[in-house]
């Protein structure tokens, strides 16, 4: 992916270093925290739950890696992309393109929605319009999931960027009233057809940064998809548990992941990312 020389967003904040601190959980623990994250009303508990309840705090400056600050760079370079794609589409449909901020955090902090940890995972917060993520994230997709790249790690924040759109919309309100007045069951189909909009969403942004910047290389494409797959559901039910369990799925299976973020690379309409009229996903 060429991002490099690319405008860099503003929008970022760099918590590293300066959270709480805490034992750090695998990816299988993000699936089970991203469920129960649905329906827990305190997120707080369900986190010290997930880490013991261990809140101790970091001491000393963060120390950054030569990979991490090659990873801050694509995150700004991706997240400024995101400003000027979801800005023009906003402005062809008369509306104003409301930018988000980034939230870069190791191992424990706070967020509007609740505690950030990074057995979470990276996510989009609606009440304070931020996405989180610890960078560890993307060691876990690399090394555990064969999910290597810098487009792989540009679609993840373009995934969560995806939400934000989502936000802006009054979809995600729309969806999470109906999760209200829904079984579990219900409410988790709705999640998944929440996330795999946002994956396509991600792919819209692909299509048209790509169009005006040229940002794709040999290759990127299979590395987004690749992700894509690392990260459905049932890949990684299977991987933790053994077992799939469809009614519990909230994000999508890998198959479904990959169908629509290629959706929005293929077409580059947000028409074409509707996951709620779809019959099949």
């Amino acid at each position: 992916m060429r991002w490099r020389g690319e405008r860099e967003s503003s929008n970022v904040e760099d918590r590293r270093g300066g959270g709480i601190g805490g034992r750090h959980i695998g990816i299988g623990g993000v699936v089970l925290g991203l469920i129960a994250l649905y329906f827990t009303k305190d997120p707080t508990l369900l986190l010290q739950s997930l880490t013991g309840g261990d809140t101790t705090q970091q001491s000393g400056p963060y120390q950054e890696t030569p990979a991490e600050a090659d990873s801050v760079g694509l995150i700004k370079a991706t997240l400024g992309s995101t400003e000027d794609v979801w800005g023009q589409i906003f402005q062809q449909t008369g509306q104003q393109y409301q930018q988000p901020t980034l939230v870069m955090f190791s191992g424990t902090d706070t967020s509007g929605c609740g505690t950030a940890q990074s057995a979470m995972g990276p996510f989009y917060c609606p009440t304070d319009q931020k996405v989180y993520i610890d960078l560890s994230f993307y060691d876990e997709l690399k090394q555990r999931f064969g999910a290597p790249g810098d487009f792989a790690q540009a679609y993840v924040i373009a995934h969560e960027v995806g939400h934000h759109v989502q936000n802006l919309l009054g979809i995600s309100d729309k969806v999470h009233q109906a999760q209200q007045r829904g079984s579990e069951t219900q409410a988790n189909a709705l999640s998944v057809r929440l996330e795999l909009q946002a994956d396509c969403y991600a792919g819209v942004w692909a299509f048209h940064a790509n169009q005006t910047r040229h940002i794709l290389e040999a290759g990127d494409v299979e590395e987004a998809l690749t992700a894509a797959q690392a990260i459905g559901d049932d890949r990684l039910q299977k991987q933790s548990t053994g077992q799939v369990v469809p009614d519990s799925f909230t994000h999508g299976t890998s198959a479904q992941r990959m169908h629509w973020l290629q959706q929005g690379l293929d077409t580059g309409d947000m028409n074409q990312c509707d996951t709620f009229k779809a019959r099949s996903l």
